[in-house]
């Protein structure tokens, strides 16, 4: 089976079905990255303006980073141009401190079906765009600190340092939204409550037809 490396060079050699197996290959991954700040039915349409960029794009890729990294980069500035466009005309928009609450996205037909699962998402719409996106593609997608670096185009050493801090957030998000004692889980055991989470969404997650 070829990589994806080697799909890319096919598709900029005029090999369509290549360009088809790379999307085929990623989409799940990337309709989940959208589908928790904009919904369903808008993920679907940045996946593939994801691509159509990607299309633009795919000759200025020069294998510095992985195909996937690459994607994601992609990605990461679509959803932000996507709530450039929606913000307020004369209201400048700052991933960095805006959250997707703050921008007045409700995303729809989320099943959310246990307790945990839906406080988690929802804690993560309420912390900043940057942060949310962050902590998504760090533990659903697996990302590394030097893939991190490359889709938010910053050094490693500050991408752990924004890590931390999007922990931090996400903890007092969740205490916000439960109104209890603190959850231990969040900051202690995130990892593991994440990977419960990242299967449950990706069940309920379906890709269009």
């Amino acid at each position: 089976m070829a990589d994806d490396f080697e799909l890319l060079t096919a598709w900029r050699g005029g090999d369509a079905g290549a360009g088809e197996a790379l999307f085929a290959r990623h989409f799940d991954a990337l309709f989940r990255f959208f589908r928790n700040k904009v919904g369903d039915d808008e993920a679907a349409d940045l996946v593939q303006t994801t691509f159509l960029a990607c299309v633009e794009r795919r000759d200025v890729f020069r294998a510095e980073s992985s195909v996937r990294t690459f994607l994601f980069a992609v990605a990461r500035r679509r959803l932000y141009s996507h709530f450039e466009s929606k913000h307020r005309a004369g209201v400048q928009f700052d991933a960095g401190s805006t959250s997707v609450v703050d921008l007045g996205a409700t995303p729809s037909q989320l099943v959310e079906r246990k307790r945990s699962y839906t406080v988690l998402l929802a804690a993560l719409r309420m912390i900043p765009l940057d942060m949310q996106t962050l902590l998504e593609l760090h533990y659903w997608e697996k990302f590394s600190g030097p893939q991190l670096a490359g889709v938010f185009d910053v050094a490693e050493g500050t991408v752990r340092t924004r890590l931390r801090r999007a922990k931090q957030l996400l903890a007092h998000a969740v205490d916000k939204l439960r109104q209890g004692p603190r959850l231990a889980t969040c900051e202690e055991n995130l990892d593991q409550w994440a990977d419960e989470v990242r299967r449950e969404f990706a069940e309920s997650s379906q890709r269009p037809r």
